[in-house]
């Protein structure tokens, strides 16, 4: 038998890797070799074997053993030809042949090993209604404070008549005749580990088990209908240009009362002219004369919230940045609010008048202004 190699070297990691650079490594690799692809029979070995370094490598205890004592370590051995542990199995993942598969660690593969080997963790799931998209443009100033937005969808509702049930009003419902009321059908499926049975939600009755013994008249057993109706959305305060709202519930209602699946909303925000927005915050300009920059004074700033006085101290430079504290916009999920950037523009004159002139050269002649 040939020496087994290096389990940090299978996976391409150093010694010193993180769970995370593992399961990063793991997941490439898994995917990459996995028996789905049609790959050779070298294909097959390097799959077992990276699973074997993984379920070793990503246990705590089974890495001190390995990094102390190498493939002779303590609960370094296998199942053998014993077949699954179910044990694993119930955790999350399987053990065959020695190597242990983790569904979560997979990812979105994932999915497809665990209802191939175990038909799914939470037993009878019902369909649900597609989820929907859509896209709303709204006013700057909408973003600010927040508003109630109408939106027109053609899409599946409930049915009113039979309230989704699918069954026409009283009428009663019976168990489904294709999966015995389970709400679920098996099949066996052949695969290189072996036969096993693979559980898929019926389709007959969705996965609730229940089919109408008399149809509902107005959306023929199916529990909603399609139709345009308006929709009103609450848009919240503090929405940024491109943010997509999850709205639960407001997708496609599922066939016979199942969920229905949810509308992501992408909000555009129209631009304003005063302001310039960037998260929460706010950014302007005012306009000043020289001798208001020399003098100092104080001018009105228009916010997003309502107009306040600014202070501008004598001797202010053109460019000056003057900060007012959350005057800004709300942020998303929080109490707070962002600022408003007031940039300060000493505006120079194209055209003075001969007073001014004589005025501006006396004070040029004047030594020490600067």
């Amino acid at each position: 038998m040939s020496e087994k190699r290096d389990y940090y070297e299978i996976l391409g990691v150093s010694k010193n890797a993180t769970k995370e650079e593992l399961k990063k490594a793991y997941r490439k690799l898994a995917l990459k070799y996995h028996p789905d692809k049609g790959g050779s029979k070298e294909d097959e070995a390097r799959f077992k074997e990276v699973n074997e370094a993984y379920g070793v490598l990503s246990d705590e205890k089974k890495r001190a053993a390995y990094d102390q004592f190498g493939h002779a370590g303590p609960r370094m051995g296998g199942q053998g030809a014993g077949g699954f542990d179910w044990g694993q199995y119930a955790q999350g993942g399987f053990n065959q042949g020695g190597f242990n598969v983790n569904f979560e660690d997979l990812g979105g593969f994932g999915d497809i090993f665990e209802s191939m080997f175990t038909g799914g963790r939470s037993g009878r799931r019902t369909q649900k209604g597609s989820d929907l998209e859509a896209r709303i443009t709204i006013d700057f100033m909408d973003a600010v404070k927040g508003v109630e937005h109408e939106i027109t969808l053609d899409k599946y509702n409930t049915c009113e008549k039979c309230k989704g049930s699918g069954a026409e009003p009283g009428s009663a419902t019976k168990n489904c005749p294709t999966c015995g009321g389970r709400g679920q059908v098996t099949k066996q499926t052949h695969t290189m580990f072996g036969t096993f049975a693979q559980t898929a939600t019926c389709e007959t009755c969705h996965g609730s088990g229940k089919v109408p013994e008399k149809p509902c008249s107005l959306c023929h057993g199916q529990g909603r209908i399609k139709e345009r109706k308006p929709l009103k959305i609450k848009i919240p305060a503090g929405i940024d240009s491109g943010q997509t709202i999850r709205l639960s519930g407001l997708g496609e209602a599922g066939v016979a009362g199942t969920p229905a699946g949810d509308l992501y909303l992408t909000v555009v925000v129209k631009p304003d002219t005063r302001f310039k927005r960037e998260g929460a915050d706010i950014y302007s300009e005012v306009k000043i004369t020289f001798p208001q920059a020399a003098l100092g004074t104080e001018v009105d700033i228009e916010t997003v919230t309502e107009n306040v006085t600014l202070k501008v101290p004598a001797g202010t430079q053109s460019g000056k940045v003057f900060r007012l504290s959350e005057r800004g916009l709300p942020q998303l999920n929080s109490n707070r609010k962002g600022n408003h950037y007031i940039t300060v523009i000493v505006e120079t004159p194209t055209k003075i008048s001969r007073k001014q002139r004589e005025l501006l050269e006396q004070f040029e002649k004047e030594k020490g202004w600067f």
